[in-house]
C-alpha cells in the first residue's frame, strides 16, 4: 500500500471510531488569532479539517472556507455540520491527501492546526506549500503539538519537539513575511474520552506582506 493509501486508511478508521461530535468546537488558539489579527473575513483554507470545528466557526464569522481532509468520513461530517449551522454555502469540503495534491488558488487565511499524522508524509513540504497559498496581506496560522497528551498515539514515546523558532525556520519562507506570533504557550486540553491535561503548543502566525 502506498503512503497515500495508508494515510486515507488510517484517518478513515480514526474518524469512524470517533463520536461525530468530537472536534466540532473551534480551536481556541485559532479563534484568538483570527479575532486579533484578521480585521475582516475573506477566503480561508483549513488543512486537516477533521470534523470541521474551525471551518464552521470561520464560516459563521463570514469566511468562505475550503475544508480539506484525506478522510471522506470527516468531510461528510463537515458538510452535515455546515448544513445544520446554516453555512453550507460558505464551507466547501475537499478531499486531498496533501502529500499528493493541494488545493489550487490563494487564500486570505491558511490554517494548519495540529496537522500531525503517524503516517510518514513530507510534512515540511506540505506546510511550505501552505505558505505559498497565502495571498498577499494574508495570514498563515500553524498550531502544532509541542508536548505529548496522555491520549496521543505518541504517549509513552520519547519525543523531541521543535522549538517555535525551529518550526518557523522549517517553513523556508524567505523574504516578504512578518511574524505576528511565534511562541509556545500552555493550555488545558480535553481528550476524546473527556480526559483533561495541560499541554504545550507551538503557535505561529505569519503575515505575507502585500
Amino acid at each position: 500500500m502506498t503512503n497515500a493509501g495508508k494515510s486515507a486508511t488510517f484517518w478513515e478508521n480514526h474518524y469512524s471510531r470517533l463520536d461525530d461530535q468530537w472536534g466540532t468546537r473551534p480551536n481556541a488558539v485559532l479563534k484568538d488569532l483570527v479575532t486579533a489579527l484578521t480585521p475582516a473575513p475573506g477566503t480561508a483554507l483549513d488543512l486537516g479539517c477533521g470534523h470541521g470545528g474551525d471551518a464552521i466557526w470561520l464560516a459563521t464569522h463570514g469566511w468562505d472556507v475550503t475544508a480539506v481532509d484525506v478522510a471522506q468520513t470527516a468531510l461528510d461530517r463537515v458538510a452535515a455540520g455546515a448544513r445544520a449551522t446554516g453555512v453550507s454555502d460558505r464551507v466547501h469540503p475537499a478531499r486531498h491527501d496533501l502529500a499528493e495534491s493541494f488545493p489550487e488558488g490563494q487564500f486570505d487565511l491558511v490554517s494548519a492546526a495540529y496537522f500531525h499524522t503517524p503516517v510518514d508524509i513530507p510534512r515540511a513540504l506540505v506546510l511550505h506549500r501552505a505558505a505559498q497559498a497565502v495571498a498577499p496581506g494574508g495570514l498563515l496560522i500553524v498550531v502544532e503539538h509541542a508536548s505529548v497528551a496522555p491520549w496521543s498515539w505518541q504517549a509513552g514515546q520519547d519525543v523531541r519537539f521543535p522549538t517555535p523558532a525551529e518550526s518557523l525556520a522549517s517553513l523556508r519562507l524567505g523574504d516578504g513575511w512578518h511574524t505576528e506570533r511565534c511562541h509556545a504557550p500552555q493550555r488545558t486540553a480535553t481528550g476524546p474520552q473527556g480526559q483533561i491535561a495541560t499541554v504545550t503548543d507551538n503557535v505561529l502566525a505569519l503575515r505575507r506582506t502585500p
